[in-house]
C-alpha cells in the first residue's frame, strides 16, 4: 500500500485513520491507493492493535416503531462507515433489575454505548450507565439546556408540535385537540407544550389532551371519543400510528377528512404519504439523530474531539391532503 502511493507506512496509517496532521494532496494520493488496491481495514486487528474494542451498544426498549428503528439505522450506517461494530440491547422492562441488567450486558461488551432514552425504560438505562463508561443519549426535547457534561442529541419535538398546530390554527380551525403519546421524562411532553404554546398564542380554547398508547389501536379509540363531539374540526396526533387509528375512527363515524376533520400526524413515518387521504406532519430525521449520536460518541471514544454541542434536529412541516379549512357551518 504504501510503496503504491509513494509514501511511507506511517503516513498511510495516518490516513486510515483519520489523523489531521496530513496534506490535503498526500491524503487524496493514498486515498486513491487504497481505491485501485480494493484495501478493506480489518477492524479486528486493529482492535487487538489499539487495544480498544470498536463497537458501540444501542440500549433500547422497542426496535419497531419508526423513530427507533431509524435512529437504529442512522447509528449502523455511522458506525459502517467508521468501521465500528453495532450490537442492540433491547430493555424488557422498566424494572429496576431489567434495567440493571441491560446496562450491565451492554458494558461488558466493551466499547461505548448509545441509549435511546424515549420511554421510561430507556430514561431509567442512561441514569444507571456507570460514570467513566463513554455514553451519549438520544432523548426527548429536554425543558431546559443541559449541563455540558452530558452528551446529548435530540430533535426538536417542541417546535414540530408548534408548527403542526400553527399550521391548522392558521386555516382558520377555532382551536386543536390532540392525541398524545406516552411521555417517558415528564408528565408534560416537549410535543405537548408545543401544541399548548401555539393554542396559547392564538388565545385559541385549550382543550384536555386525550392520552393515549404509541399504536394505531389507542388512535383509534381515541378517535372514535373525538368523532362523537360534532365540534371538533382539528386534530393533531402524537405521531402518525395514532393518525392512522384516528383516521379510521373517523371513517366509520362518518366525519369526512378534511372535510368536516383536519388530521394532522407527527413523524413522517413511510405509510403516511400512502393513507387516503395522505396525512399531513411533521417530519424529524430521526436517522440524522442516529447518525448525529455515534458522532459525539465517536469523538469520545477515539479521544480526536471533545464532546461536542448538543446536535439538534430542525422539523420540517409536510402539508398533504388530510389538513384543510373547517366547514362553513363550523
Amino acid at each position: 500500500m504504501a510503496t503504491a502511493a509513494g509514501v511511507s507506512y506511517q503516513t498511510v496509517s495516518r490516513v486510515i485513520n483519520g489523523h489531521p496532521s496530513v496534506r490535503p494532496s498526500t491524503r487524496e494520493q493514498v486515498l486513491a491507493a487504497i481505491d485501485e488496491l480494493g484495501f478493506r481495514r480489518n477492524a479486528t486487528a486493529l482492535a487487538l492493535a489499539s487495544g480498544r474494542r470498536r463497537a458501540v451498544t444501542v440500549l433500547t426498549s422497542n426496535t419497531t416503531h419508526h423513530g427507533y428503528a431509524s435512529i437504529l439505522q442512522g447509528v449502523e450506517e455511522a458506525a459502517r462507515t467508521a468501521s465500528y461494530a453495532v450490537g442492540i440491547g433491547v430493555l424488557e422492562s422498566a424494572e429496576d433489575t431489567a434495567v440493571a441488567a441491560g446496562v450491565q450486558r451492554a458494558a461488558d461488551a466493551g466499547g461505548g454505548i448509545i441509549v435511546i432514552a424515549y420511554d421510561p425504560a430507556g430514561v431509567r438505562a442512561l441514569a444507571a450507565v456507570p460514570a467513566g463508561l463513554p455514553v451519549v443519549g438520544v432523548v426527548e426535547t429536554p425543558a431546559s439546556p443541559p449541563g455540558g457534561d452530558r452528551p446529548w442529541v435530540w430533535a426538536d419535538d417542541r417546535e414540530a408540535a408548534y408548527q403542526a398546530t400553527r399550521h391548522l390554527l392558521d386555516l382558520g380551525h377555532e382551536t386543536v385537540h390532540y392525541v398524545a403519546i406516552p411521555s417517558g421524562t415528564r408528565r408534560t411532553s416537549a410535543r405537548t407544550s408545543g401544541w399548548r404554546q401555539a393554542l396559547r398564542e392564538a388565545g385559541a380554547p385549550e382543550p384536555r389532551p386525550v392520552q393515549s398508547s404509541w399504536g394505531p389501536a389507542g388512535g383509534h379509540a381515541a378517535g372514535r371519543k373525538l368523532a362523537e363531539d360534532r365540534s371538533v374540526t382539528a386534530i393533531l396526533c402524537g405521531n402518525d400510528d395514532l393518525a392512522l387509528g384516528v383516521l379510521r375512527a373517523l371513517h366509520e363515524t362518518g366525519r369526512a377528512v378534511p372535510g368536516e376533520v383536519s388530521v394532522a400526524g407527527f413523524d413522517d413515518a413511510p405509510h403516511s404519504a400512502f393513507l387516503t387521504p395522505s396525512l399531513t406532519t411533521v417530519r424529524l430525521d430521526f436517522a440524522g439523530l442516529g447518525r448525529a449520536a455515534f458522532a459525539l460518541l465517536h469523538g469520545v471514544l477515539e479521544e480526536s474531539a471533545p464532546v461536542a454541542p448538543h446536535p439538534v434536529s430542525v422539523p420540517e412541516l409536510v402539508v398533504r391532503e388530510s389538513s384543510g379549512p373547517p366547514p362553513p357551518d363550523a
